[in-house]
């Protein structure tokens, strides 16, 4: 495709004043308009047809990429006809999971070991999980003249797979703490921790007096002391709000995705303990229900399996998701819950679920901190809408406040924190649970 550039349609347009003032001057040259454009758009046509044709583009595009991660996508063009472009512009339609305005835009350069092969890149930040299409790449370069805009494009089926943000677990600071754990991959015993029985050692100084083994100790004479084991192949379900409170965004990105992250680094160290490990998400119905997983090498299937948590504008149903997750659940287990809570009916309805969870099971709630709440509340109210929504939002806190509460009343731990360090509190809870022998 061609057509004129900015600078072609100026020179056009000028030409039809000056035509103007000359006819008036001499009506003779009436006609210097006229062949003034005409002469132009000869030009313009010539212009585009000795620019540079493409003779192969190619997109590079990955198979896979996080949310919140910067991903890039890179393009290359070969040209070919005697006038190189000085520099090529690219749009590329995607997906609004990939872009939040649905296209990118990038500048090719011609490379300087080859004058005809083009390259360029741009880089943007997927907001949503799910499968990301690429769509249209279109690419134009002016002819030699510059009159003349030369237009194709190209047609792309490839797909990306926006996948939950685990940077968290590759952090050298999570290695560093899984080389060095109680939990890693060797089994080592530390006397008084843990809940299963292991041996009878001699007490020494420095062991739990309450670990003694008075019986045992007066059949041989000696001192003997208990000795447990941490307890493994214990059964951990993370179970996901996805409703409409879930998809409200916090620093940019859906409460959801920074819970499925936290959750996820989480799981990464109890499959590293030795316990199983299942996923399961509700909104107004339950949703996503895996299977119990144990070892760290199906952690990727945990993390293929919270890609498939959709967003649900719904109000979420925690009766029906909490009474299925029980029914499901045959032996104690530590089910931790994300979600948020807003509305006191729906609050009310899920402490009485939760009521009927912790007969049975060793409950955790996590609830993210509304930080734009808390700036409301701090900031310095100018006119009386601030004070308004101060108010607002105090008594929106004060409510979650009181469902927390409850909460700790009912015998229900609840952690609460910003984002970017729910998951290292999540997981010091976990950790001290499982060292207690809790679950």
């Amino acid at each position: 495709m061609i057509y004129p550039t900015a600078k072609a349609v100026f020179l056009i347009a000028i030409g039809a004043p000056v035509a103007a003032v000359l006819a008036a001057l001499m009506p003779n040259l009436w006609a210097i308009g006229i062949a003034w454009a005409v002469m132009l758009l000869l030009l313009l046509v010539i212009d585009g047809l000795i620019a540079a044709k493409v003779n192969k583009v190619q997109l590079a595009v990955p198979k896979s990429s996080e949310i919140g991660a910067p991903l890039e996508l890179a393009v290359q063009a070969e040209f070919a006809g005697l006038m190189a472009p000085r520099q090529v512009s690219g749009n590329l339609g995607v997906d609004d999971r990939i872009s939040a305005n649905g296209r990118m835009e990038f500048t090719l350069n011609r490379n300087e070991a080859t004058a005809r092969d083009y390259s360029g890149s741009a880089t943007t930040t997927p907001a949503r999980r799910g499968t990301g299409k690429i769509g249209n790449l279109w690419l134009r370069w002016k002819g030699p003249l510059g009159l003349a805009w030369r237009q194709t494009s190209k047609q792309s089926d490839q797909t990306i797979a926006v996948m939950p943000n685990i940077s968290a677990v590759r952090s050298p600071t999570v290695q560093m703490f899984l080389r060095d754990s109680v939990f890693g991959l060797l089994a080592r015993k530390f006397r008084g921790e843990g809940s299963e029985f292991e041996a009878l050692a001699e007490y020494q100084p420095g062991m739990d007096r309450r670990s003694i083994d008075w019986k045992g100790s007066a059949r041989h004479s000696k001192l003997l002391a208990k000795e447990y084991d941490t307890e493994r192949n214990n059964q951990i379900i993370f179970a996901l709000d996805c409703g409409s409170a879930m998809c409200e965004p916090i620093d940019g990105l859906p409460r959801i995705d920074r819970a499925v992250s936290a959750a996820l680094l989480t799981a990464y160290i109890t499959l590293k303990s030795g316990d199983k490990t299942g996923l399961f998400s509700f909104a107004a119905k339950p949703e996503l229900s895996t299977p119990f997983l144990s070892g760290s090498r199906n952690f990727y299937r945990l993390q293929q399996d919270a890609a498939t948590i959709d967003y649900r504008h719904q109000e979420s149903n925690y009766t029906l998701a909490l009474s299925a997750l029980s029914n499901r659940l045959q032996r104690r287990s530590l089910i931790i819950i994300f979600t948020d809570f807003t509305d006191p009916t729906s609050a009310d309805l899920m402490l009485d679920a939760a009521g009927r969870l912790i007969d049975k099971h060793l409950v955790l709630f996590v609830v993210l901190e509304d930080e734009e709440l808390s700036e409301f509340i701090n900031k310095e109210p100018e006119t009386a809408e601030d004070v308004a929504r101060s108010v607002t939002a105090q008594s929106l806190l004060d409510q979650k406040r009181l469902v927390v509460t409850r909460l700790q009343h009912m015998g229900i731990d609840v952690i609460e924190g910003a984002h970017q360090n729910i998951g290292t509190q999540l997981i010091n809870s976990y950790l001290k649970i499982k060292r207690r022998g809790q679950i």
